[in-house]
């Protein structure tokens, strides 16, 4: 029996938030938000439609082109982005109780997401006080130098794992930069992004730099993304969704930076250190649920220690904690959504049919209600199988055997996805030189996923289009402007004279 925890003073409805105000949509329309444990609508928000995005890109624009937002001196900027991320790690508790209610991530999980948000802030408000900008002398004859300016309106659409901390990768390099924005969260979890407009009001942002419209992607993001006023997109979400994005941006030739799917390998060497591998392997799949973009979702083994690999890895399998995702004990909580639910579960019957279920494959016995999937491991997957090559985004992973170094990069390498992947090897020599051979925007070698926001994040292939993190972060918001001075007379061709 599940008991469902109900966070104190939530909101029975959310508006969309544009100019400094809260409004409902200009038609009234409104959509339903559920919890992923009670599968029971909570709320209603505000349906954002053509007319809705049409205003907040409207503020938007007002505020970039009259106000003082993207005129204000680096270190202006930085205060307010530094009062920001002060009043964010304030909120912590608060945030992870929205957070995990709404998503159904465990609370333990959700805990680091308002620190993490705050430092996304604290480096981007560093990181504009301390850029210099390209210079060229040609001795005696000329200087150019680099002039950056904020490239306008941009327009945010966020993806519903760790909606919050994913909401300010965005929000803090775009307003760093000076532009404004508009920000379009993830239609099924829209609660935690409701507290972004309170945050920027006390932390002195000017009304119209932030704006913030809910809705259904194919209508308010695809407003957004079409709309001739705003000069830039950036998304996170599914490959099927960006290449929609991708056709959809053509016509008013948008700058774009998506970060897309994934199904990263990790790729586990007979010299590695098993017992970190194996750690590191089932933290990486099963964390967040399963929904991550970088999960090492297929793990590739090398065979003298398939077989104990396989054996530890099952039994460790076995043993995560299902449950409630407010209790601290719980490692897996339950899946976003009915219809993220449908899809994970698809795909595990579709595997019983493929490769060897070693674990799990059902729901947890006493978790009758609710999105809960029991962790699910594949062994013996061959790299045919549709859940070795297709993006289930659940905690579910595929293991498979290889025999050679050169079989493990085929492996690696034989899916259209290219985000992330993992090495585990003692071999230093052969860890670079596998590591840099593989398919991937990001690779660790003997480490889970950690981030160091000065490192570019982004994905090859379907996986994505662009690069965010430190500088390029502020080179997709910015417009580069080269400036030429001649120091001596031209001497320039005299046509006509």
């Amino acid at each position: 029996m599940t008991i469902q925890h109900v966070p104190q003073n939530l909101p029975k409805r959310i508006q969309h938030f544009i100019d400094g105000e809260f409004v409902d949509s200009l038609d009234g329309a409104t959509f339903d938000v559920l919890d992923p444990v009670s599968n029971q609508n909570y709320l209603e928000a505000s349906a954002g439609k053509q007319a809705d995005v049409d205003r907040a890109v409207a503020a938007a624009r007002k505020a970039f082109d009259e106000g003082p937002w993207p005129r204000m001196l680096p270190r202006e900027r930085a205060r307010v982005l530094n009062r920001i991320a002060d009043i964010v790690e304030t909120r912590n508790e608060r945030l992870a109780e929205l957070e995990t209610f709404d998503t159904g991530l465990p609370v333990t999980q959700a805990l680091g997401q308002a620190k993490r948000a705050a430092e996304n802030f604290r480096f981007f408000a560093d990181l504009i006080v301390a850029q210099a900008d390209d210079t060229y002398k040609v001795p005696g004859k000329q200087v150019n130098y680099v002039n950056r300016k904020p490239k306008g309106v941009a327009g945010l659409i966020t993806p519903w794992n760790t909606p919050f901390m994913l909401e300010s990768w965005k929000l803090a390099p775009a307003l760093a930069s000076g532009c404004t924005v508009v920000l379009k969260p993830a239609e099924f979890t829209p609660l935690s992004a409701s507290l972004w407009p309170e945050i920027f009001r006390e932390a002195g942002v000017p009304d119209g730099v932030f704006n913030l419209v809910n809705g259904i992607g194919e209508e308010a993001g695809d407003a957004l993304v079409k709309h001739e006023d705003v000069q830039l997109i950036s998304f996170t979400g599914e490959s099927a969704t960006g290449k929609l994005i991708f056709a959809n941006a053509a016509p008013t030739l948008k700058a774009l930076s998506m970060e897309l799917g994934g199904k990263s390998p990790a790729v586990v060497f007979a010299d590695a250190d098993l017992d970190a591998a194996i750690d590191s392997t089932v933290f990486g799949v099963f964390s967040l649920n399963g929904e991550r973009c970088t999960a090492g979702s297929r793990i590739l083994v090398e065979r003298p220690i398939y077989d104990e690999f396989v054996r530890r890895y099952v039994e460790r399998a076995k043993n995560i904690k299902v449950g409630d995702p407010h209790d601290p004990a719980t490692e897996v909580g339950a899946l976003v959504h009915p219809e993220h639910y449908q899809k994970v579960t698809s795909y595990i019957e579709i595997g019983k049919t493929e490769a060897k279920l070693a674990a799990g494959g059902g729901r947890p016995e006493g978790l009758e209600s609710g999105n809960y999937v029991q962790p699910t491991v594949f062994v013996d997957v061959p790299p045919t199988a549709r859940i070795f090559q297709e993006e289930i985004f659940g905690p579910v992973v595929a293991i498979t055997p290889f025999d050679t170094d050169e079989e493990a990069l085929q492996l690696a390498n034989d899916v259209k996805y290219g985000l992330a992947a993992y090495v585990w090897t003692s071999n230093l020599e052969r860890a670079h030189n596998f590591g840099q051979r593989i398919d991937a925007g990001m690779v660790w070698l003997n480490s889970h996923n950690v981030r160091d926001l000065r490192t570019p994040f982004g994905g090859v292939k379907a996986s994505g289009l662009g690069h965010e993190g430190g500088y390029r972060s502020l080179d997709f918001y910015s417009d580069q402007q080269a400036v030429h001075i001649s120091l001596a007379p031209v001497h320039t061709p005299k046509f006509g004279a």
